[in-house]
């Protein structure tokens, strides 16, 4: 029943939002040089790594350096970049990844392998389901990149403070998940957007 929702909605989002996602294409492409489309490589369902779409919103070549977003401004965010990141607009991309089945619409936002290597054992069954656009954990750091703006070492505070959170909100997720329990959290996050 879940992927049978993943199918229909990611399906017919992609269709409806098409104006929205050619005017964001073209907004990246008059800012900045580069793809339309940033593809990531994260870890999802069974510890296997896919490539994830975001739109771009970072100069081409940002992400050689840290893993992270600092900040409301971060310097390697495009001026247009901004304003896709801060709506979220961003995460759009990913309904392509939840059409071929990489991700879910609901599930654990998927990391990079640098920190699912961090993972205790019991971390790790967050791996045993699909990744997802949002989560519970989505929800409740959505002002996340402001909480690393001001820690000393980013990075480190990530790892050892916001990550296991993160984890354990994931893993009462996988215990309790049901098809209602989802349609809630879609609704939960459009409103944390629409708030932030």
């Amino acid at each position: 029943m879940k992927r049978i929702l993943d199918l229909i909605a990611s399906g017919v989002g992609l269709i409806i939002l098409f104006p929205v996602v050619l005017l964001i294409a073209i907004l990246i492409k008059m800012d900045s040089k580069g793809p339309v489309f940033f593809r990531q490589v994260r870890v999802g369902k069974n510890n296997k790594d896919f490539r994830m779409f975001k739109f771009r919103t970072m100069h081409t070549g940002s992400d050689k350096g840290r893993q992270i977003t600092v900040g409301d401004r971060d310097p390697r965010v495009t001026r247009v970049g901004y304003y896709i990141r801060k709506l979220k607009l961003d995460e759009l991309a990913q309904l392509i990844n939840v059409f071929i089945g990489d991700m879910s619409l609901v599930g654990p936002r998927p990391e990079v392998r640098k920190f699912v290597n961090y993972y205790s054992e019991e971390q790790m069954k967050v791996l045993t389901v699909r990744p997802g656009i949002t989560d519970q954990a989505s929800i409740q750091f959505v002002g996340e990149s402001e909480l690393l703006a001001q820690a000393n070492d980013p990075e480190t505070y990530y790892i050892e403070e916001i990550m296991p959170k993160k984890l354990n909100l994931n893993l009462e997720y996988i215990r309790d998940q049901s098809f209602f329990g989802d349609i809630k959290l879609i609704f939960r996050t459009f409103f944390a957007i629409l708030k932030k």
